[in-house]
């Protein structure tokens, strides 16, 4: 039956939009846990490498000179975030930096004051990044919010519309029926299944079930006083199969 068919079809639309809603919001997420993840990994990295050059700084003798074992924890912070580069501007910073490192561990004051303005720096330039990165997280979480809201709202949409269909052509005819039904049970045998702009398949049923009454009410009437009068077809029956015979 075709009225079967629309109903399946309508079914399997809105299963689809669910499927789609929650397929567009698992991806939404997962977009956005690399993103955070860039922000700690890449950015964190060099600012660790950053505090624990300035910590080294922190400790220099009266002198301003560093020991052979702090001069071993400074390189290795430095080669921590010369491996680590992740933005344009971190070479020219760290190579004004490892300029300045022989110098500084000798005690030069200008140095060390312009190698903790080099690290300053590097910082900074690691923490714009973070910042950049954390507002396109944001950004991201944002649209995919709103495309989720617009997903439900499609699908809540869809959902109205299945629903005024299915009652139009399903829920409704079954009330019919429904109606018929108990005023036969209640003495009113002249009642019959009525409506209009009916499904094709629903109007044969209606058609079949009136066909039927006629019969029954015929039976009862065997002294021929009441003659039957022929069911007429309803819009919509024509040329349609009787669903109540063979």
């Amino acid at each position: 039956m075709r009225l079967a068919q629309a109903v399946r079809v309508g079914s399997w639309v809105l299963i689809g939009l669910n499927l789609l809603m929650a397929t567009g919001t698992i991806a939404i997420f997962s977009r956005m846990a690399p993103a955070i993840a860039v922000i700690m990994d890449r950015n964190d990295r060099t600012l660790q490498a950053c505090e624990d050059m300035l910590a080294i700084l922190a400790v220099v003798d009266e002198q301003g000179r560093l020991t052979r074992s702090e001069q071993q924890t400074f390189r290795a912070a430095l080669q921590r975030a010369k491996e680590n580069i992740t933005e344009t501007q971190e070479p020219e910073t760290l190579e004004r930096l490892e300029a300045r490192i022989s110098l500084m561990f000798s005690g030069d004051i200008v140095a060390r004051r312009q190698t903790v303005e080099a690290i300053l720096h590097l910082a900074q330039i690691n923490r714009d990044a973070m910042t950049v990165a954390d507002r396109h997280a944001h950004h991201l979480g944002r649209n995919g919010a709103w495309g989720v809201v617009f997903m439900a709202l499609a699908t809540f949409l869809a959902g109205l519309i299945f629903l005024r269909s299915l009652t139009r052509r399903v829920i409704t005819p079954l009330e019919e029926i429904h109606t018929v039904m108990n005023a036969q049970r209640n003495g009113d045998t002249m009642r019959r299944c009525t409506g209009v702009e009916l499904a094709q398949d629903v109007a044969a049923v209606f058609t079949g079930i009136n066909e039927m009454l006629d019969r029954q009410h015929a039976t009862t009437h065997v002294d021929g006083e009441i003659a039957p009068a022929k069911t007429p077809l309803l819009p919509g029956s024509e040329g349609t199969k009787d669903p109540w015979t063979n």
